[in-house]
């Protein structure tokens, strides 16, 4: 069974910064492409950036130049460094991952989500 956790969500005023993580756990033999996705109430989920395995990166316009995305694949860690933040950033934030495990294959996983909120 695979779990995928994020931590570092949590209230910042405009123009701030915050980096969020997302580790993922149990019978993993291999992880493709991994993403964050952000949803506010009311609206579809949609992404933010993501980070395919030994490829370079993708944004959101509308994140493009203000939020990295990175992984560590020893550490089997998503990032998401977030700077210039601004109140429409406000949004539930979940991690997604394709994980290989010996089990079932290949499957897409999401986190639980953390709640990031911009204060203006």
């Amino acid at each position: 069974q695979v779990q995928l956790v994020e931590s570092g969500g949590g209230l910042v005023q405009a123009g701030g910064s915050l980096r969020l993580s997302c580790t993922a756990s149990g019978s993993i033999i291999s992880i493709g492409t991994m993403g964050w996705y952000r949803q506010v109430p009311g609206k579809q989920r949609e992404l933010a950036a993501v980070i395919p395995s030994g490829a370079s990166a993708n944004y959101a316009d509308s994140v493009k130049g203000r939020f990295t995305i990175s992984r560590d694949n020893y550490k089997n860690t998503l990032y998401l460094q977030m700077n210039s933040l601004k109140p429409e950033d406000t949004a539930v934030y979940y991690c997604n991952a394709v994980i290989r495990t010996s089990d079932v294959g290949w499957r897409n996983y999401w986190g639980q989500g953390t709640q990031v909120t911009v204060s203006s």
